[in-house]
């Protein structure tokens, strides 16, 4: 199958699979496929809090694109197999773990709160931690047993997603530092792709300044959702900020006019 050379369905003929916080999944073209549609909502506190920025979902699909493509060009395993248009991906269907994997590299958000640690500390090694995906009930933390215990995933599929969040992380703190920004933490998720009688695990949904702490390495300006989460403003800016340094948006690219364009393959 030529996953390069499908057609693309306007929007307002797809059957919708799914629609989340940030993003709404719909009917791929080919067995197997969807299409992952980015929203410009912006939510935190597992969506207590909500606008709709305009250009944000145009920044996380292109910032995620480049980030999946170059995890895929380096063996990483992921359901990304293209962007589409401004706010539209093709990816491989997968069975979503319901896990968070965090993996921390600076004390920030939550940690350091838990651990009175003052934000910005460098911890000893890089973390990584479990969330189960439920917003009723604020996504709580756990534990490789509570995983296992209640089969969210077995020991060998544990063993897989830290081995895959490591190489991410490898990845991405060259990637951003390269950028002159800090990964201070983020957010993966993870889904099972079947291939006849084989499973493998892959990295899902995005990687985007909606799920990373990215903080500038001079100035430790954040350029990431925490400017939503406390406040601050700019979000749309900070994204910007972090695409340009990508090398993915020209200088004068506007992510705010239009709808969706196509990509010509």
């Amino acid at each position: 199958m030529d996953f390069l050379k499908t057609r693309y369905t306007p929007m307002n003929r797809r059957r919708r699979i799914y629609e989340g916080k940030a993003k709404v999944l719909y009917e791929g073209p080919e067995p197997g496929t969807l299409i992952q549609h980015f929203k410009d909502d912006a939510t935190a506190f597992n969506a207590k809090k909500h606008e709709v920025i305009d250009g944000k979902g145009v920044l996380n699909n292109r910032i995620s694109e480049y980030i999946f493509q170059n995890l895929n060009d380096i063996g990483v395993p992921t359901h990304f197999i293209r962007r589409l248009n401004m706010r539209e991906q093709l990816i491989r269907e997968v069975e979503i773990i319901p896990l968070e994997v965090v993996v921390r590299n600076v004390a920030a958000g939550s940690l350091a709160k838990r651990l009175g640690l003052e934000e910005g500390t460098q911890l000893p090694r890089s973390i990584i931690e479990f969330y189960y995906k439920n917003d009723a009930l604020d996504d709580p933390m756990v534990s490789e047993e509570h995983i296992t215990a209640f089969g969210w995933a077995n020991p060998q599929e544990i063993d897989d997603i830290m081995a895959l969040a490591i190489r991410v992380n490898d990845f991405l703190s060259g990637l951003f530092l390269g950028a002159g920004i800090r990964l201070v933490d983020f957010k993966m998720e993870t889904g099972r792709i079947w291939e006849g009688d084989m499973m493998r695990i892959v990295v899902a949904d995005e990687i985007s300044p909606d799920s990373c702490r990215l903080w500038d390495v001079k100035s430790a300006d954040k350029l990431d959702k925490d400017r939503f989460r406390r406040d601050m403003g700019g979000l749309v800016e900070a994204y910007q900020e972090v695409a340009r340094r990508l090398g993915i948006l020209g200088e004068a690219e506007n992510v705010t006019a239009g709808g969706p364009r196509l990509v010509q393959p």
